[in-house]
């Protein structure tokens, strides 16, 4: 299989759009399981190493270094958060009384998203559900902050810019689940039966009797980094692309306001 597109690529870094399903590292169970980095290593040599990590379902930037004093020079900005992140994700949202409460600015009674929020709520490790995440609303957890901000509400569908301050794994994802607004497909934290179909929007609709989502994957995608250059001590901000399936079901939601039901 061929690397992913390369987003950026200098003496010191090389930067990719990894394709929801691609695992970041080999699996800890399955080794044989195709890995970005087994592919990076294959090709390019041992000396790249990824600076951080992406959920196997999330596309997007993943960002690696070249040499070793890069990577402890970025590894040393994720640590102190002082890299910039924005994710997007295409978001279902429900009606809870219970998201209310953990929001801020607090949700409409009506169930509408605020244009802007934040969700501060603690996130550990799920003892009864290994390998997912869970909020930790007394004691227990790790800080975690996530900022948000709706740029398209379509409905029960929302198009959301996710910012977070805080690197725990699956954050926005439970976050956004907490907030009544899980992200669309996610097996986790989401409902799997709410999917975004186009005879659901599109009146009169006549299409095969075996329709396919707008979009079938875990609707989240990194889309951008902003972190300072290894080598010039400069910042410099990097972007992956909105994937395709985000642009068909944007386009489709735009397009049928009269039909959402």
């Amino acid at each position: 299989m061929p690397l992913p597109p390369v987003i950026h690529e200098d003496a010191a870094l090389i930067a990719f759009d990894k394709p929801s399903g691609m695992l970041v590292a080999p699996d800890r169970w399955d080794k044989t399981r195709e890995n970005l980095m087994g592919l990076v290593h294959a090709r390019l040599g041992q000396g790249v190493a990824n600076v951080h990590r992406l959920d196997a379902d999330t596309s997007g930037l993943l960002l690696c270094a070249k040499t070793k004093p890069a990577l402890d020079f970025l590894s040393g900005q994720f640590q102190s958060k002082t890299v910039g992140k924005k994710y997007h994700a295409l978001v279902v949202v429900l009606p809870t009384d219970e998201a209310m409460k953990v929001v801020t600015p607090v949700r409409a009674p009506e169930g509408g998203l605020p244009a802007a929020f934040t969700v501060d709520l603690a996130l550990g490790e799920d003892e009864r559900q290994p390998g997912r995440m869970r909020v930790f609303k007394k004691r227990g957890g790790k800080a975690s902050l996530t900022e948000f901000r709706v740029l398209e509400q379509h409905g029960r569908f929302a198009f959301v810019e996710c910012r977070p301050l805080t690197g725990r794994t699956h954050q926005i994802r439970v976050h956004l689940a907490a907030a009544g607004a899980p992200v669309l497909n996610d097996p986790f934290y989401g409902d799997p039966e709410i999917k975004l179909l186009l005879s659901d929007l599109k009146r009169r609709y006549k299409g095969r009797e075996e329709e396919k989502p707008l979009i079938a994957r875990l609707a989240l995608h990194a889309s951008e980094l902003t972190i300072t250059h290894p080598d010039t001590r400069e910042p410099i901000t990097l972007q992956a692309p909105l994937p395709r399936e985000f642009e068909v079901a944007l386009k489709y939601l735009r397009k049928f306001p009269a039909g959402r039901r």
